[in-house]
């Protein structure tokens, strides 16, 4: 997403140069929300991205992946040679964190990559036991497709709530309750150890079946490949980036879900690992590729992402703290609610669970730092922008 958008962007703004888009997978760019949504379930082949790259003059070069980073000769390395460039963007995306003892087991799945859901779709055609391991966003998301595939469907989460890297406890619960709605089974503070062919055996010696397993317990920036190149990387690993999406090294940018960045509207460098930041940042990149010293826009969005689970669409806008206030919009046991974070009086994220519309306001309030009034903001049929101060 973020490379494809970059190439894209850089055409939009006037870039008259040679652009070269690298990718280290087979396959055409394509979109990664439908890979556990429509392509897991066979309701769509592919979900390639509608760009005519020729007719933008984008060279792609699909199956030849990055191996290196020559910064002072202006190369990269790949197995197939050395490709140079005059400016460099950094779009390796992020890899999913392996289970370890999972590897060499078979029917053990990620779900990240086109291939992946492509070899998951026939295991839940055929409609067997699967165990999820990790009960956060894509975990969510995909027992929610093996569900409606017709699977038994168990989620292993080692930690005491689903989303516990992600939510606070007191949110946690009420999507806790959406599993058993489904007819998934959750246990939680239960660790793996081990797997085998056909089952998962837990901690405590429980023994769970398995025709399949897929494994979702996260993601890390894909910049092993940078080693020996003198970039500075975050001590998340990712690339450490200025406001303007710039590396350490000359002529070198970083973007997506590889990159964070400094944010001023929240005070502490933020790595997002969602679909609109890879929209989003390539226009950042561009724009200083192209304009140079004239183009001054500095890249701090308010983050955004979205998910489907459960029946429920559910989006989050902005970054929140363990000591922002919390504050409920809405019964959070029913089909719609929405909860908001403030930093003193101002808005600073929010969760909308079925509340578009909340979602929408609060996320123009939270762009322009707006403070709320608590009874306003906490009264469900209050439009939330009135109850901006």
């Amino acid at each position: 997403m973020a490379g494809v958008q970059t190439a894209v962007a850089l055409r939009e703004q006037g870039w008259q140069g040679g652009v070269t888009l690298l990718g280290a997978e087979p396959h055409p760019p394509y979109d990664r929300p439908p890979l556990s949504k429509a392509v897991l379930l066979g309701k769509a082949e592919g979900s390639a991205f509608e760009v005519d790259f020729a007719s933008l003059g984008i060279d792609l070069e699909l199956g030849r992946e990055v191996t290196g980073l020559r910064a002072g000769e202006h190369v990269v390395d790949t197995a197939a040679g050395p490709v140079p460039y005059d400016v460099l963007v950094i779009a390796t995306g992020a890899h999913p964190v392996l289970l370890p003892g999972s590897e060499d087991v078979p029917g053990v799945h990620l779900l990240r990559t086109l291939d992946d859901a492509l070899r998951l779709r026939p295991v839940l055609a055929g409609q067997v036991d699967v165990v999820a391991v990790g009960a956060g966003w894509i975990g969510a998301e995909f027992a929610t497709a093996a569900r409606e595939a017709g699977c038994r469907v168990t989620v292993v989460e080692a930690a005491d709530r689903p989303l516990a890297g992600a939510l606070p406890a007191e949110v946690a619960a009420y999507m806790a309750a959406w599993y058993a709605d489904s007819g998934a089974r959750l246990l939680t503070g239960a660790r793996v150890a081990a797997v085998e062919p056909g089952a998962v055996v837990l901690a405590d010696g429980t023994r769970l079946p398995a025709g399949a397993v897929v494994v979702g317990i996260g993601a890390r920036p894909a910049t092993a490949w940078l080693a020996g190149s003198g970039i500075e990387l975050a001590p998340d690993r990712s690339v450490a980036t200025d406001a303007r999406l710039k590396t350490s090294l000359p002529d070198v940018y970083a973007v997506g879900d590889c990159a964070s960045f400094p944010s001023a509207r929240y005070g502490e460098r933020l790595l997002v690992h969602h679909w609109d930041n890879a929209l989003q940042g390539p226009r950042t990149v561009a724009g200083h590729i192209v304009h140079g010293a004239a183009e001054d826009a500095l890249y701090d969005p308010v983050p955004y992402f979205w998910s489907e689970q459960f029946g429920r669409f559910v989006q989050y806008a902005g970054h929140h703290g363990d000591a922002d206030e919390l504050v409920w919009r809405g019964d959070p046991a029913g089909a719609a609610w929405t909860v908001c974070w403030l930093r003193g009086d101002v808005l600073v994220a929010l969760l909308a669970v079925g509340r578009p519309r909340d979602l929408a306001q609060g996320r123009k309030l939270i762009e322009r730092g707006a403070a709320l009034d608590r009874a306003k903001a906490a009264n469900a049929s209050v439009p939330l922008k009135s109850a901006a101060v």
